[in-house]
């Protein structure tokens, strides 16, 4: 219950505008949803929330701005420090999102959604092997202090807060088949990790969340997470095998008969019942043909038979993987589907952040916020190395 003491709390002073009927848009209407990993992550605690309370944080504008531009009505940000309380996420709105940046107009968000995450949660244990047990790679999921590269879901809809799904504690070695990273040194296959720290290694090292979203009288849930980059280790993939990992999480979820498994931070057990409508939004790490992850990642998502993958496309990215070069050139997918500017030598221009709805769902339009190089928006594409995914879908 912990957690979600503290997400009542953030609720609570987030949603002080909650109550104003006109800011909840015509139902009749698309329903825009997005995911943006807008790297609004600093290097110490307390960082974000000083940057944010000014009001003249030139990252945060052009954040802002790129939201403006796109307009979604439900938004996850990944790589938003998390804050006891909301109170980063209530300065970015005051501060950035109602304020117009460079002439676009203001998107007002009046619920709001955020919690605890594992990054930075010390485990007492030396999971990389360096002879330290306080390092940031020893934590439940890479971070310098707790909260690091956090999420946050804004909404111009209701979010039903007291139905809300976290997944913070769910254990690793809980899901069957695990992919368990391997010590290459030995016989034994997935024994990278010994018994004691599995017995207490999370999943998730940001967190899973099940976020209802009122629609009208439909209830979409915006699953929400951002699985470790499948790097950063070495020859036993600990990282690869857990972005893996955590990417199938959501794929069982969503699979009627294949979540019983799964337990939530209440305490709670299964997945999303059948016929639910959900989306599947955030930076998940992980291309469907290139770059490090493991060559099924991607694709245990994207193949799973409730989800539905519009493949949302840009000219800019295919603009940018010619004009880069580098290892965009033997690239197997498609330029054009790209959502991350990465180093041009490797790994290159990658798709890794998904906005994937239900099948059931009607979708009228899809794209990537990635302006061409050149153009007039342009100076947004500095504003994160990770461009803004949207569909618009009918529930």
């Amino acid at each position: 219950m912990r957690g979600k003491v503290a997400v009542l709390a953030a609720a609570l002073v987030l949603s002080g505008t909650a109550g104003v009927a006109s800011a909840t848009p015509d139902v009749r209407e698309p329903v825009r949803v997005a995911t943006f990993n807008a790297s609004l992550n600093r290097a110490a605690e307390g960082e974000l929330l000083a940057d944010l309370s000014t009001g003249d944080d030139e990252q945060a504008r052009a954040v802002a701005e790129v939201i403006q531009r796109s307009r979604p009505d439900v938004l996850l940000v990944n790589e938003f420090d998390y804050v006891e309380g909301g109170a980063a996420a209530d300065a970015f709105r005051r501060n950035y999102l109602d304020v117009p940046q460079n002439g676009a107009r203001p998107v007002h968000y009046p619920y709001a959604y955020t919690a605890p995450v594992n990054t930075g949660v010390p485990t007492g244990h030396d999971l990389n092997r360096d002879g330290t047990v306080d390092g940031p790679d020893d934590a439940h999921g890479f971070g310098h202090f707790p909260g690091q590269y956090g999420m946050l879901v804004l909404s111009r809809y209701p979010i039903d807060t007291e139905q809300v799904r976290t997944f913070q504690t769910f254990r690793w070695k809980d899901m069957p088949g695990a992919l368990l990273p391997d010590d290459p040194e030995t016989p034994e296959p997935g024994d990278w990790y010994s018994a004691e720290v599995l017995r207490t290694l999370r999943l998730s090292s940001k967190s899973h969340w099940d976020v209802p979203v009122q629609v009208g009288r439909r209830t979409v849930h915006v699953l929400a997470a951002h699985p470790t980059p499948p790097s950063f280790d070495g020859p036993e993939d600990r990282n690869g095998t857990r972005n893996h990992d955590e990417i199938r999480f959501w794929a069982d979820y969503v699979t009627p008969g294949k979540g019983r498994y799964i337990y939530d931070d209440d305490g709670r057990r299964g997945g999303l019942p059948a016929g639910e409508r959900f989306v599947v939004v955030g930076d998940y790490n992980a291309d469907p043909f290139d770059g490090d992850s493991t060559d099924d990642a991607a694709r245990t998502l994207l193949d799973a038979p409730r989800v539905h993958d519009t493949r949302p496309a840009s000219a800019g990215a295919v603009a940018a993987s010619l004009l880069q070069g580098g290892a965009n050139g033997d690239h197997r997918g498609p330029a054009r589907l790209d959502t991350a500017d990465f180093s041009d030598d490797q790994p290159g221009n990658l798709r890794v952040d998904y906005v994937l709805p239900s099948r059931g769902m009607r979708v009228t339009g899809d794209g990537v916020f990635w302006p061409v190089p050149g153009s007039r928006l342009d100076h947004l594409n500095a504003a994160s190395d990770h461009h803004l995914v949207w569909v618009d879908v009918r529930p």
